[in-house]
């Protein structure tokens, strides 16, 4: 804490973050969860002007589907920029979106059992 009078110490990355988003809110996790898969449509071009972390994005989103939480940490972003970012993308037709797979389905303990034992037996 600064003392009264003094002037508080400004984060750069806060004043990035804003610079960045523009000052716009950011999305809620419901428009663009943390597992959402992410990629660019096809036969799509850069739009223009766009920013040097849009361009990050534009080259690693080329590669095939990732997470959200991975453009993030591949960018070095806070999460909620990168999904404001990638937000606007989508919306302008340049980003698919594909919901992430549910999760693995847990087995009983019995049958990975058997599974051990049948595959033990075949292979002892």
């Amino acid at each position: 804490m600064s003392a009264p009078g003094e002037e508080a110490p400004v984060s750069s990355e806060l004043v990035r973050s804003y610079v960045i988003t523009g000052g716009r809110r950011l999305p809620s996790a419901d428009d663009l969860s943390l597992h959402m898969l992410v990629t660019l449509a096809p036969d799509r071009e850069l739009p223009l002007g766009a920013s040097p972390e849009v361009r990050a994005i534009w080259e690693l989103c080329a590669g095939g589907y990732l997470a959200v939480a991975e453009v993030a940490a591949h960018l070095g972003l806070p999460v909620g920029v990168a999904r404001l970012l990638l937000t606007d993308l989508a919306d302008q037709g340049h980003l698919l979106r594909r919901s992430a797979p549910p999760p693995a389905k847990s087995e009983s303990r019995l049958v990975i059992e058997k599974v051990l034992h049948g595959l033990q037996s075949l292979y002892a």
